[in-house]
C-alpha cells in the first residue's frame, strides 16, 4: 500500500503544482486514499520531496533527481520486492509483479530510463513494456532478471 501511496504522490505532483502537505493530503483523499497529515509528511521525507520555484513564483513539490546513486537504489529496491517475472515477446516485455505492486514497479522502471525502453503500461499485477526491437526487449529482460 505504501508503495502505491508513494507512486500517486510522485504522479500527483506531476500533474499538479502541489504547495502544500495540505493540498497533497487533499488530492490524496480525492483519489481514495486514507492518509493524515503525518503520513504525507512522512512520505514526503522517505521520497525526498523538494520545493521548487515555478513560472508562477509559487514553490510546489518536486521530486529529486532520479539520476542520482540513492534514487536508483531506491528503484531497485522496489524492482526487487515486486517482480515475479520477466519474458520477452518480440520486442514486448511481459512483467509480472505480485498483486497491486505494477504501478509502483512500472515507475521505477520509467524512472530508471533503461535504454531500449520506448514505453510502458501497468495493471495490477502486469506490466507491457514496449522495447525499440526484438533484441533490445531480451537485453532488457536480462537487466529485470537480476531483479528477481
Amino acid at each position: 500500500m505504501k508503495l502505491n501511496r508513494h507512486q500517486k504522490i510522485l504522479e500527483l505532483i506531476n500533474l499538479y503544482p502541489i504547495n502544500t502537505q495540505e493540498e497533497l493530503l487533499l488530492k490524496l483523499r480525492e483519489e481514495g486514499y486514507v492518509v493524515t497529515q503525518s503520513t504525507v509528511s512522512r512520505d514526503i521525507k522517505s521520497l525526498r520531496l523538494q520545493k521548487a520555484l515555478s513560472k508562477d513564483g509559487k514553490y510546489h513539490y518536486i521530486a529529486p533527481d532520479v539520476k542520482s546513486t540513492e534514487m536508483k537504489s531506491s528503484f531497485a529496491g522496489i524492482l526487487s520486492s515486486s517482480l515475479i517475472s520477466a519474458e520477452a515477446a518480440a520486442n514486448l516485455v511481459v512483467v509480472k509483479t505480485y498483486s497491486g505492486m505494477a504501478s509502483a514497479a512500472c515507475a521505477a522502471i520509467d524512472s530508471m530510463e533503461f535504454e531500449g525502453v520506448v514505453g510502458s503500461l501497468a495493471g495490477d499485477d502486469t506490466i507491457f513494456i514496449a522495447c525499440k526491437g526484438n533484441e533490445d526487449a531480451k537485453e532488457f529482460v536480462i537487466k529485470l532478471n537480476k531483479f528477481l
